[in-house]
């Protein structure tokens, strides 16, 4: 018994691959420079101030993404061929002559090669996926690039009952498409990385029995 609970463990650890961290890994801090005047009490790296902007623009900062991505593709091909060949070959005369006096109706009575051939093919295929996701995450500036641009990374998790759902978000976006609450929407982002998926007992339910797999792969038909 323990042999087979020792087989069947290493099965259902072997057959279910780990799901990828959802941490984000803190982004390197700026150095800061040294204020000029020391007994001033303006500081221009501080935070909170009075007048200050609030949106997003130092490596550490957190701006709020507005995931809001639908998808819809549909593709309809269609494909009909018909082909058909008819051939017949006959000699009518040899040397002058209808017939041939010794074999009677040996030339002209009939073709000598006759062949005919059809081929037909009707083909019809349609695909339609659609796909909505509306959430907000909070995202840190992990890189400052030039001409604007921010790298900013993000995610979050979840878990109701048992089930845990994991948000990750990771994209470059432009200082100037931040709004003034702090926000941008995810389709302002340029190389976005959206990801999407969640573990648990419901997770498991969807997904495909290691035998069932193994079937699939090695069946022929």
């Amino acid at each position: 018994m323990a042999a087979v609970a020792f087989l069947l463990a290493g099965c259902r650890a072997s057959g279910r691959p780990p799901m990828p961290a959802a941490i984000v890994t803190p982004p390197p801090q700026e150095r800061v420079s040294a204020v000029e005047n020391p007994g001033s009490l303006y500081d221009p790296d501080g935070a909170g101030m009075l007048f200050a902007d609030s949106r997003a623009r130092r490596v550490g900062d957190i701006v709020l993404i507005k995931v809001l991505e639908t998808t819809l593709a549909k593709n309809k091909a269609t494909t009909t061929t018909d082909k058909a060949g008819k051939l017949s070959l006959g000699v009518e005369s040899f040397l002058g002559k209808d017939k041939l006096p010794l074999i009677p109706g040996a030339v002209g009575a009939a073709p000598l090669v006759k062949a005919g051939s059809s081929n037909a093919f009707e083909g019809e295929g349609e695909t339609k996926r659609e796909s909505t996701l509306m959430t907000t995450v909070a995202a840190r500036v992990s890189r400052v690039m030039g001409s604007g641009l921010m790298e900013v990374v993000g995610a979050r998790e979840t878990r109701v009952n048992g089930e845990t759902q994991i948000v990750v978000v990771q994209g470059v976006v432009r200082a100037r498409d931040i709004d003034a609450d702090n926000t941008i929407l995810s389709t302002s982002m340029a190389e976005a990385r959206i990801e999407l998926y969640g573990e648990g007992v419901l997770a498991e339910k969807q997904r495909q029995g290691w035998l069932g797999r193994i079937l699939d792969n090695v069946w022929p038909f």
